[in-house]
């Protein structure tokens, strides 16, 4: 049995002070709050929140999830968590800052396939994304909400403005949707910019790469200059002669001229073939 609460006001009764450092921008909706968890496909199972905040999303999570797993690095909120989870008994909080875990850590405390929900600060939005992309074989899927710009990045398409290296990294192991743009005026307190709803779901067979670890070293070089030619991006990236670089990119199909950002995540991978064969 939940009992309704006004966080609102629990925040303000107990004085608590938004921390900028942390990107403190709550959403109380329960509604909104109760879509998201369908946006994430919660149907049981284990959840990973990170970032509780002041616990409405945490909440919706443990109505729909057998086990939630919250991470929140502001001790400020301790005593507000305590209250607004107080029925959530299938809850476990983590005081403290999951970029200062290991994987293997994380996933101890999930115990098993997990997905993971958060309600991230932007500055943390990049690195906490590869980590999940690059580190862990069993989280299922991310449900984050991001500023808006952020997540029309991990959903572009080749030869777009918000198309570069970590929307290639993405989409080379997951399907990227973005599932609703949430105004400013949704959170509290009000940011200066719009957010969105981002899902990313996991599909680490979607490509045939015979490298991972050499697929992202080709993708950051190819983005690294972006108004480069991917010639001159490769040549520097792989401290290769330019002849060869073109004997390359020739092998592949592609123009001499072209950019990193005209190519699509099949392109890269054969592109990355190709490299592990001649270099």
């Amino acid at each position: 049995m939940f009992i309704a609460m006004d966080v609102k006001q629990l925040l303000k009764n107990s004085g608590f002070r938004f921390n900028k450092q942390f990107g403190q921008n709550f959403l109380t909706d329960e509604n909104l709050l109760a879509a998201i968890c369908r946006d994430a496909n919660i149907n049981g199972g284990t959840v990973l929140e990170i970032g509780a905040g002041a616990g409405t999303l945490t909440r919706a999570l443990s109505r729909c999830a057998d086990k939630v797993v919250a991470f929140e690095i502001d001790r400020n909120l301790e005593q507000i968590l305590a209250v607004t989870l107080a029925d959530c008994p299938n809850v476990s909080l983590i005081m403290g800052d999951v970029m200062k875990y290991s994987m293997p850590q994380i996933e101890q405390l999930t115990g098993d396939d997990y997905r993971v929900v958060a309600n991230i600060p932007y500055y943390l939005t990049g690195p906490l994304i590869m980590r999940f992309v690059e580190e862990s074989q069993r989280v299922l899927s991310l449900t984050l909400t991001v500023q808006r710009e952020v997540a029309e990045r991990l959903a572009a398409r080749p030869s777009t403005k918000e198309y570069g290296a970590i929307t290639v990294a993405v989409q080379a192991v997951a399907d990227v949707q973005v599932k609703r743009v949430l105004p400013r005026e949704l959170f509290y307190p009000v940011p200066n910019v719009d957010s969105a709803v981002v899902t990313v779901d996991f599909k680490r067979d979607k490509f045939d790469i015979p490298d991972m670890k050499l697929f992202r070293k080709v993708v950051r070089a190819a983005f690294a200059m972006r108004r480069k030619t991917l010639l001159n991006c490769l040549a520097v990236g792989f401290d290769i002669d330019k002849e060869r670089t073109a004997k390359i990119i020739a092998a592949c199909g592609l123009q001499q001229n072209c950019r990193g950002e005209t190519l699509d995540v099949q392109q890269f991978v054969k592109l990355c073939r190709v490299i592990k064969e001649e270099i």
